[in-house]
Parts: structure tokens; sequence; C-alpha cells
């Protein structure tokens, strides 16, 4: 029966239902007797994780993977925004309505979809909705202690009077709505009022049927952000719903931007895709309203469907029929969360770890989401009604494509391959949809061009490797690698740039000419990051290629693999970093590892990283594996020692996704040990329960995901493979129990909070010295067992380190400049691309050149001309001082390679600006050693040296940008600093100083 209740009582009840977890005791689990096994993880999940602190998640109704998802949107004043992305914000306790679809930790403000909020509403409605543009009246505000939040059901009071108690099954949902005796209530349907606006929105109201049904055209996911949005400001589906009531209206009514039109039954009208002003009073939407003296209840069903209104209904009446209640559905929805989140049954371990991993193993199974309807058919990305492939089970869409590769679409291959399949399915549908380009970022069926790379190559393959193969693989494959190999029209548009770049391979044949992403002509959000993502995209490709037989693919890719090298640039900071590069092959300048400049949503610190794929060839680009761990270990720290967790752009970020893979590599340097107490700590410091439990965007699962990776002990070592890398198990015992594959056990019976080391492992009870497992152990399954301890065992790992899949590079540093050019008893060096100042100009075009940052340069006619030639004695590379080319070189604290040699001297050609300057010159030597030389330089325009110095160039004037000439006289002086001879020198740092300058340098020879 339906209740009858007060909304007094609904409060209560909303307060206090909580469903506990169960457990049982399994014999020998984690290798003790009578370990607590989760079998039903429901009462540990809290839908509420993620909603406050950046996290993005949505507390509202939804089932694995499923197209509705009933979801508050919350208000801080303002009814074309939100709480915060995706509708809801914890610290924001006003609502404005009950959104169908949502999606999960997606961070464009204000989110994606939100459609339909529908808002029970006490009170007679006199004015339109749309025109409470401050949401003052129209919504409600209500206290957590009234908010009930658990997987497939969502339940709050509001301070109003009304309540809503909401459940779903995967297309349609049923709703109670209780309201105050004797007083008007009304249920709001705001139709154009979708999270990010709309093109346009209809509403019908059928008294005679007890029904209201419409639809809202929208889409525009991160259509505001600055960076690009603008052009994503578009229309790509449209949601249809119908609702049936249980009972009758009392009255009817809608609503058309400002004007209200009670007694009416349809309306129509969309808001715009902007925000404030430009937004409000837009829009449009109805109200039905209920006789509360004898019957304050309500119950409601909605269906909803991306294909038309006909499908919504048969939606709606095949999953829930007219008798379900919200009970009845919730109690459903409860055994279907059991039954997924039984994809891994964890023994032991805190209630509050079981909390953190079940949530987040919860929040993995959000996405993808369906969108075909229970007949078949789906809306694809041409915006046409299509019908699955043979063999498909399910259309779905949401590919969060830049972050799932890197660990959602990995565990979701690995413990849901059925889904994974279909996932791999419906991403190729919507390709073909699309001209067959795959779009990096899809929302629901719709090309957002969201984020930066090809996700799409990895997220596959990596699908493949895990043992998701029941799709079109030799169709997905070749038109993956069609579009990785010829050029499409897309990528030489700026459309939607940097954020949106429209191409799936950005500037294509430029990118096969020079093997990197070029940073002025790229068409992307920056040619570093791009470069690193492609490299990591033909990876995958290639090794997928070797797994079907096609090495003519994998010969042809594979090389393109270790492109990252060529924006690699060893003499960016101290120890090399990447860089962006231009066209002209020349690095952008300045330059620091703090900065984003040629990277997306992350510092070239962070991006040097990421070359999981080949981590034994960037350990070698650094200088070797020690180098490498030493700089890991820098990267992971803070000064003061403690763990980095964000905020500095020079470390690691664990609330984004470019570095989130850093704490295991470790394990490919040959040190696991500190994967083992790293991974540890990032997973207990930055994930917790309680609404602030995420650290950052879930980014659909794709944190979540992470998490739950990290607490098995196990991680992808490559996306596009499925090799595992090992680290210390959370819990000390672990089942994934995998569909139509073998299973995985997992055990660590000393596992703790304090036993974080591995002192010894085993597969299959054979001990197992490597710190990473093969593919052959991820599809035949097995057990692990995982010995752990309280300190660090440095023997367990350290030689038999992961395998890099790729072909070994010619030399270990990359980009190091060209030989010395000997003459006489000098060896002019190098300094090629480092250059990063224009500080010279010529009479007729005196505008080109500034070195001092004032305007000020030398006149390039009287400077020596290009080429190797000898400057006061002096054997020196002078660069090109033409047009706009660089010419000096500023000391910003990075490392200039020498061609290496036995030399008594250094000779700088340098000069000095704003003044006399000082830095600290430090040499290298091939055995470790270093010398430091402290350096003083005077200014260029002073009458005389003040430091000793000599008289390398003389110019009678300088010139000015606006044209002028001061006739003062500017010099370069030499420098000489003294080398040990009997040493190999190899390099030099020269310390930060941005007005300490050099034109070119010179190696005396013994």
């Amino acid at each position: 029966m339906r209740a009858l209740i007060t909304a007094g009582v609904a409060v209560v009840l909303l307060a206090g239902a909580v469903t506990p977890a169960t457990a049982e005791r399994v014999p020998g689990a984690g290798g003790d007797a009578g370990r607590d096994v989760v079998r039903d993880a429901v009462g540990y999940v809290d839908p509420l994780v993620g909603s406050a602190g950046g996290g993005n998640t949505y507390p509202g109704a939804v089932r694995p993977f499923g197209m509705i998802s009933w979801s508050p949107t919350t208000t801080r004043g303002d009814q074309t925004n939100t709480g915060a992305a995706n509708g809801y914000a914890y610290d924001a306790t006003r609502v404005r309505g009950l959104g169908l679809t949502h999606v999960n930790g997606a961070g464009c403000h204000p989110g994606a979809a939100g459609d339909v909020p529908i808002m029970p509403f006490v009170g007679e409605v006199t004015g339109s909705p749309t025109a409470d543009v401050r949401d003052e009246v129209y919504a409600a505000d209500f206290r957590h202690e009234d908010e009930t939040a658990t997987p497939g059901r969502y339940r709050v009071g509001l301070a109003s009077g009304a309540s809503a108690d909401l459940s779903v099954t995967t297309r349609a949902g049923v709703g109670d709505f209780a309201f105050p005796r004797d007083r008007p209530a009304a249920l709001l349907f705001r139709v154009s009022n979708s999270l990010n606006g709309s093109e346009d929105a209809e509403v019908v109201i059928d008294p005679d049927r007890r029904t209201v049904s419409g639809s809202v055209l929208t889409g525009a996911f991160c259509g505001r952000r600055a960076n690009g949005g603008a052009n994503n400001k578009k229309t790509y589906y449209r949601l249809h719903f119908t609702a049936s009531f249980d009972r009758a209206f009392s009255g009817t009514g809608t609503w058309v931007d400002g004007d209200l039109r009670p007694g009416t039954t349809t309306a129509s009208g969309g808001e715009g895709y902007e925000t404030g002003a430009a937004r409000q009073g837009r829009g449009s939407g109805g109200y039905v309203t209920f006789d509360t003296s004898s019957d304050t209840d309500v119950r409601m069903r909605v269906g909803i469907s991306y294909t038309g209104a006909d499908a919504a209904r048969r939606n709606l009446d095949h999953e829930i029929g007219a008798r379900e209640t919200v009970d009845s559905v919730a109690a459903d929805a409860r055994r279907e969360w059991a039954r997924q989140l039984r994809a891994v049954e964890v023994g032991g371990g805190t209630d509050e770890l079981r909390t953190t991993f079940y949530t987040a193993l919860y929040h993995a199974f959000l996405q993808p989401n369906v969108t075909s309807d229970v007949d078949g058919a789906y809306l694809g990305g041409d915006r046409r009604v299509h019908r699955l492939e043979r063999g498909q089970r399910a259309q779905y869409g949401n590919f969060s494509g830049w972050d799932q590769y890197r660990a959602q679409t990995q565990l979701l291959a690995l413990l849901e391959p059925r889904v994974a399949s279909d996932y791999a399915q419906s991403l190729l549908n919507l390709a073909r949809h699309n001209g067959g380009v795959w779009d990096r970022w899809v929302h629901v069926n719709g090309p957002t061009h969201v984020m930066t790379g090809d996700p799409s190559a990895p997220a596959l393959a990596g699908m493949y490797a895990m043992g998701a193969r029941d799709f079109d693989v030799r169709g997905a494959f070749e038109s993956l690698v069609r579009q990785a190999t010829v050029p499409h029209p897309d990528g030489l548009s700026d459309r939607g740039c940097p954020g949106q770049c429209e191409g799936q391979r950005p500037n294509l044949a430029e990118y096969l000419r020079l093997g990197y992403a070029p940073q002025d002509t790229c068409h992307c959000w920056g040619g570093a990051a791009e470069t690193l993502e492609d490299a990591a995209a033909d990876f995958a490709l290639a090794d997928w290629a070797a797994r079907l037989g096609r090495t003519d693919v994998r010969d042809a890719l594979l090389p393109r693999a270790s492109w990252w090298r060529n924006t690699f640039n060893p003499a960016a900071g101290d120890t090399g970093y990447q860089q962006a590069r231009n066209s002209d092959g020349t690095w952008t300048w300045p330059f620091s590892p703090s900065s984003d400049l040629g990277f997306a949503q992350g510092t070239s610190a962070t991006y040097t990283w990421m070359v999981p794929h080949d981590v034994s060839g960037l350990a070698a680009a650094m200088g070797g594996r020690e180098q490498a761990v030493r700089r890991l270990d820098a990267f992971f720290r803070d000064p003061d020692g403690s763990w980095a967790t964000g905020g500095d752009p020079l470390r690691y970020d664990p609330t984004n996704e470019p570095g989130i893979h850093t704490p295991w590599l470790y394990n490919g340097l040959g040190q696991p040990w500190k994967t083992q107490e790293t991974v540890r700590a990032m997973a207990s410091l930055v994930y917790r329960t309680g609404p602030a439990g995420l650290p950052g965007n879930d980014d659909l699962g794709t944190m979540s995901a992470w998490y739950v990776f990290a607490a098995l002990g196990l991680y992808p070592q490559t996306p596009s493979r499925a090799e595992l890398l090992i680290s210390s198990p959370v819990f000390p015992f672990a089942r994934l129990d995998r569909p139509g594959g073998a299973d995985i056990t997992i055990k660590s019976p000393n596992a703790s909070p304090t036993n974080v080391y591995i002192r010894s492992v085993e597969v299959d009870r054979r001990s197992h010295p490597a710190s990473w497992l093969s593919e052959r152990f991820v599809t035949r399954g097995g057990e692990l067992v995982v010995d752990v301890g309280d300190t660090p065992n440095t023997s367990w790992g350290k030689d038999n380190v992961p395998v890099d899949h790729v072909r070994p590079a010619s030399g270990p540093v990359p980009n190091l400049p060209a030989a010395c050019t000997a003459s006489g008893s000098w060896c002019a060096q190098d300094l090629g691309g480092q250059y990063d100042v224009d500080g010279a100009a010529t009479a007729d075009a005196k505008q080109q050149g500034d070195l001092d940052g004032k305007g000020w340069s030398f006149p390039a006619e009287q400077l020596p001309a290009p080429g190797t030639r000898s400057v006061d004695d002096v054997a020196a590379t002078v660069p090109d001082t033409t047009g706009t080319a660089r010419n000096f070189l500023t000391a910003r604290g990075q490392r200039l390679h020498l061609t290496p040699g036995r030399y008594r001297s250094l000779e700088l050609l340098a000069t000095a600006v704003n003044g006399d300057q000082r830095l600290t010159l430090t040499t290298s030597y091939a055995d470790g050693g270093v010398t430091e030389t402290a350096l003083s330089i005077t200014d260029w325009a002073a009458p005389a040296a003040r430091h000793g110095e000599r008289p390398a160039v003389t110019a009678t004037t300088r010139y000015r940008t606006d044209g002028t000439a001061d006739g003062r006289t500017a010099r370069i002086w030499r420098l000489t600093v003294p080398l040990d001879a009997s040493r190999e020198a190899t390099s030099l740092v020269l310390s930060a100083n941005a007005n300490a300058k050099v034109f070119a340098l010179s190696t005396g020879m013994p």
C-alpha cells in the first residue's frame, strides 16, 4: 500500500534507514581461519563520498551503469548555475529539483546533464519558476540529517515540509513525494533547466491519463570553460520522459519564460547555453497540483529515453510495473548492487577501510551509462536512431577518455569484461556515426572534444588485453589505425582550442613529419602533452597490432611510441624535462618545470613522468635509474620531507590524472619498496570516508578506480597491456570474481596500516621475485600471496623489473647538442635550440629585438656573422642574429650539455642586463664530481669591465623597439672558467638569474 504519512513522520524514516553490510567467515581466507569476507557490501557504500571538496559526485538513486540517475540539483542562488559540477554540493543545502540524469565526477562546472529536475513544492504557484532567477521561491532548504543516500535509493526531507523518496531501475524510476496536510502541493517539471541549459524543451500534461511527459533538447558539456568551451555550446541529444501518477491532479499549469499560465497543459521553450543575465528568465516547464486534505502522498513512475516519447513509455512499462513501490524497486536495486559489488570480495580491514573501498568500487561501476532502450534502439553520434550490433547487449555513452584510460577502463575490463566489450563496441559505433573520428570525451552520444590526446586507442587496446574481446575487434583496430595514420581535415581546425580541439589526431601530417606535435602549429591544447599522449596511443596500437598478427602496423607504429624523446629537453631544468617545441625545432621559452605551457591540466614536472611504456628509456634520459629515483623521491616529498598531496606544481598531484601512475614507477626503477610506501601513503592521506573523501574530480570513476587498484596492491603497468605491478594490499584477503574469466585471489595475512612493505611474494604457491605479474596471470587467474611487514625489504623485486615493450633507443639521452666544432686549441660548443631571447635587431627592424625586457637590443650589424668563427681569439659558434631568431640564452638553472672531453677551460661569451649580475656555474665531470665557480658579469652598457672580464664584442649603439638608437656602447664579455683537464667534463649548470645572458660557449683543449 501507498503509505499515508505526514511529512514529519517521513523525515524520521528518512534519517533512520540504513541497510547493514554482511560478511561471512571463510576458512583460510587471507591465511587465517575465519577472516570475515564481505558478501553483501551495499552497507559499506556511502554515495555522499566525494560530494564535497571537488569530488563532484552525486548521491542520488542509480543502478550499475544506469541510464537514469535521480539526484538533487542544489543551488547557491543562481538558477543558471548549480552548487557544484554535476548538480550537487554537500555544502549547498538548498535544492531546486531532482534531475533524472547525471555524470559522476565530471569537472566542468556546472557539469553535464541534470536533465528535467522535478521539484516537490509546498505553496501556491503564483509566478513563473523561471522568473525566480535567484531560487528564492521555488526551491527549499534541507538538512543532511534529513537525507539518506544508499545504492539505488535517495531520500530527503525538505524544510518546506515536503519529502522525496526515490528509487530506480536502469531506465526508469519511482518516487514517493509527501506533502504537509492541508497545504497547497505541487510537482514542478523544470523541463528546460538542465545543468548547462537547453536549446529547447517541451512539456505535455494529460489530466485524464494522469501523466506528464516531454523532452529537453540539450548538450553543451564544458560549453562554458574559458579555454575553448564556446565551441561546445551546442546540442547533441534530446532526452524524453514520461511520468505516470497513482492519483488525479487537482490542477495543472505551465510557464514560458516569465509568463505563468495556470490551467494550461502544454508549453515549450529552451534557456540557451549561457550563464547569468544572458540566460536568466528563459525556459519553460509545467506543474501539477494535488489535494492534500485527505491524502498527502503522491507516487510517480517515470521512464526516460534518448530516442523518443514512445520509447520512454516502453522503458517505463517494461522495468517498473504499475503496482511497484519505492520499497520493492529499492530492494531489487539493492540486490543488483550487491551482485555488482561482489566483483571484489575483501576480508579483514576496518569498517572505515571497507567503506572507502566499496564506495570507490561503487563509483567505478556508475559508468559507462546505458543509452539504449529495452528494445535495443539508441541515439547515435549522428543524432539518428540506430540499433544494437549483433551480439551487443547494450549501447553505452559517457566516455571521459583522457581520464578513464589511465585506470577505470582497465578495472572495468578486469572485473566486467562483458560490459567493457559492449562499451568498446559502443565507442566504435559512435565513431562510425562521426565519420570515423573517435572523440576523446563523449557525453551520452555527443562528441565534445574535451581534453587532449587520442585516449580511445589505449582504452580499447587495454580492454582487449584485459580480456574484453566480445566486440568488433578488427573493425575497431582498423578504424583507430586509420585515424592515427591518415590526416583528417578536423586536425587542422582551431575550433574549440585549446581545451576542446576537434581533431582526434591534431595536425597529423606535421606530427608525422617532425616526430612531435609542434606548439605553434599543432592545433592542440599543448604540443608536449599531445606528443606524450600520442606516444602512449601509438604504443597501444602497435602492441595491439602484434596481438592481431598485423606486424606491418606494429613495425610502422612502434617507433612512434618513442617519440616522447623528441620533446624531452635535457637542458630543461637541472636534469631534463618534457618541454614544448616549435615547428622550426626551437624549444618554447621561457621554461619552468612548474609551467603548464605546452601541457594540459598539468605541469612539465608531472608530464615528464608520463611514459609508463618506456620507464627504462625515461630513466636513461634522466641520467640513469639512481638519478630517476632521486628525482621521483623529490617529486613525492615536500622540502620538509612530508608527503606532497597536491597544490605544488613541482610535485605529485593526486587530484588529477596525468601523474596518477607515478607512485608505481619505482617498480620499474628497481626500488619497489618505495612504490609500496608511496601508494599506501597516498591511499591513506587523500582517500577517506565522508563527503570530502576523494582527492579531486572522480572523472567518471577514474580516481575511484585508482583507489580500488591501490587497495588490492595491483596497478596496470601500462594502460594498454595487462601486466600488473605489485604493491602491498590493504586487506588480508581479496577475491576478484570475473564473469567469463578466471578468478584472482589475493592473500596478505599480515596486512595492516603499518605493515606496508613486501617481504616476499608467491604466485600459485611458487616464489615470485618480480615486482610485476604477467598478462598470463591476469587472463588465467590464480592466487597471489603477499607477505608484508613494517620495514622495507630492499632485495625483493630489485633486479626483476617490469619489461618495457619498446625498441631500445640508439642513445640514452635524447636531444643532446651536436658535437662541438674543433678549431685550433678550441672546441666551439653547440647551444642550438637552447637560445630563448632575441637580443639583436637590425637597423631597419629595431622592433624585433629585446634583450633586457625593456626593449633594448644589440645592433645585429655589429655582431659577428652566424657560424663557427673566431671571437676574441676564441672559436665560437655564433647564433643567427637576423630577423626574430633567438640568439641569447638566459641563465635559468638549466643544465647545458657539453661534448664530453678533457678541457682546460670554459669560455663564456656572455653579458648582463639591468645592472651587474652574479651567478654560480657548476661543472659536472664523468666521474660524478662537480666544481662550482662564482661568476660576476658587468652590465652590457657599463663603460668598462668591473669584474675582470674581457670585452669580446663591442657595439657602438643599442637599438630600441620604438625605432630609436641611443648611441651607447654595449658589450658582450668573455669570461674564463678554469677546468680540471685531467677529468672528462660533461655539462654545466648556470644558476637562475634572468638578467644573465649567454651568447656563445667554447672550451679550451689541453
